[in-house]
């Protein structure tokens, strides 16, 4: 396992009358090439959770482990760990300041004291992965579009090659266009480069298209933690905890209890499509 959390407890404002758990005794393991997509509904602890992975936040209680050593040990390297672990923000593209998209990508890696010539190739590098065209980088990165900034600054982590990348939301308020965009290139990322990939998301569709694991949070705590067809197969108590399988599997689910034979592991359009398209082969031969 590359991280690992052991009876990890967080607590906001502990001990005032604010108090609130936001995350209760979770205990998971988080493997090298995973891709897991981190589900919960608003207020379910999936920020504050993978907050802690790079030490962002300290555990009020619990433990967590980076290639099996505690980071929170005493003499345990934080700052070198975020290299490591990369997270992207909720709407990250409010995170970019610098004079030129090029800087900006630099950034991390500048920080993390590389030659000029690493940091070049880098930048490009990770310009190149995210699908920024080489002109966009000499441009300020306000004058890029919403989803070019998201991009510019998803590679500005990508750039820094850590050994884990986080995604908080990275597909909130983008058209469909440039949502399959992101999903996309996260996919070819994690396969190409053999990243750990943890994608946080509320939209079911985004974590069945890309995640191989989905872990699901609910009040603070783990819920379910298995791979992406295991728990889409617990519809009715995902619904209980408001949360929703992809609308094409109830459409597949509806088309099994009316009596027709199709598999219950389609959560994606492509999937629904092959399987529909097969099944209308066979009707026609019968």
């Amino acid at each position: 396992m590359i991280l690992q959390t052991e009876n990890l407890n967080y607590v906001y404002s502990e001990k005032t009358p604010f108090e609130k758990t936001a995350v209760k005794n979770v205990n998971i393991g988080i493997g090298e090439n995973d891709f897991i997509g981190l589900i919960g509904h608003t207020g379910s602890g999936k920020s504050t959770l993978v907050q802690h992975l790079n030490g962002l936040l300290k555990p009020t209680s619990g433990k967590i482990y980076f290639e099996g050593k505690n980071i929170f040990d005493k003499d345990y390297d934080l700052n070198a760990l975020r290299f490591k672990v990369g997270l992207v923000f909720q709407y990250p593209e409010y995170q970019l300041f610098d004079e030129t998209v090029e800087k900006d990508i630099a950034f991390g890696p500048r920080n993390m004291g590389l030659s000029e010539e690493e940091i070049s190739q880098r930048v490009e590098e990770a310009a190149h992965i995210v699908g920024l065209k080489p002109e966009l980088l000499s441009k300020s990165p306000f004058d890029l579009s919403g989803g070019e900034k998201r991009r510019a600054a998803i590679a500005g982590v990508i750039a820094m090659r850590p050994r884990v990348l986080i995604l908080d939301e990275p597909t909130a308020g983008l058209d469909p266009v440039g949502r399959n965009r992101i999903l996309e290139m996260l996919k070819n990322y994690r396969q190409e480069h053999n990243t750990t990939v943890i994608l946080v998301s509320h939209s079911m569709e985004d974590v069945a298209q890309v995640a191989d694991k989905a872990l699901v949070m609910n009040k603070g705590e783990v819920f379910m933690y298995d791979t992406v067809e295991k728990v889409f197969s617990h519809g009715e108590e995902l619904e209980k905890i408001g949360l929703n399988v992809p609308y094409v599997t109830k459409i597949f689910a509806k088309l099994r209890a009316n009596g027709v034979y199709v598999p219950t592991d389609v959560f994606t359009l492509d999937k629904a499509e092959k399987v529909l398209l097969k099944l209308l082969k066979r009707e026609g031969k019968e």
